[in-house]
């Protein structure tokens, strides 16, 4: 699949009322989930089928946790797409933001690698990085907070 086609789908499935979709084309394999009905789609060189799933049990409680929690203070800063985020530019390099930094709009929070794609995720606005939600090399699905901040 190509990038483009990937954003498109991430987009559908967004506004669907699915909960998990899965989809394979040769090498390539891509799954979200948001929770409930699951879509498996696998995709063909000439046709692209889906079959509907009933969810996994295992998964209800969990979503009845998140619900459970207190609301924490902070706005959040959420995955643009499905792939791994990575806290700094390389390995032996310092992060981008840790927990008390402030940050400026355009600037660098994050790279998420998807399709061997290194994509930057640059601040939308001007905030104070209050946590860091997710670990380096962590893999991320569209909409996982990535970020707790507080805009300045």
């Amino acid at each position: 699949m190509k990038f483009e086609e990937i954003k498109e789908l991430m987009k559908l499935f967004a506004k669907s009322k699915l909960d998990k979709i899965k989809v394979k084309e040769k090498d390539f394999e891509i799954e979200m989930e948001k929770g409930g009905e699951t879509v498996v789609v696998e995709a063909a060189p000439a046709a692209v089928t889906a079959a509907p799933v009933a969810a996994p049990a295992a998964s209800t409680p969990a979503v009845e946790e998140k619900k459970s929690e207190p609301a924490a203070k902070g706005a959040l800063i959420t995955s643009p797409m499905v792939g791994t985020f990575y806290a700094a530019p390389s390995p032996d390099s310092p992060p981008f933001v840790q927990a008390g930094d402030t940050v400026r709009k355009g600037q660098t929070l994050c790279i998420l690698e998807a399709m061997k794609i290194m994509n930057e995720l640059e601040a939308e606005f001007d905030c104070k990085i209050l946590e860091v939600l997710v670990q380096d090399g962590e893999p991320v699905e569209y909409d996982k907070p990535l970020f707790r901040v507080e805009r300045l």
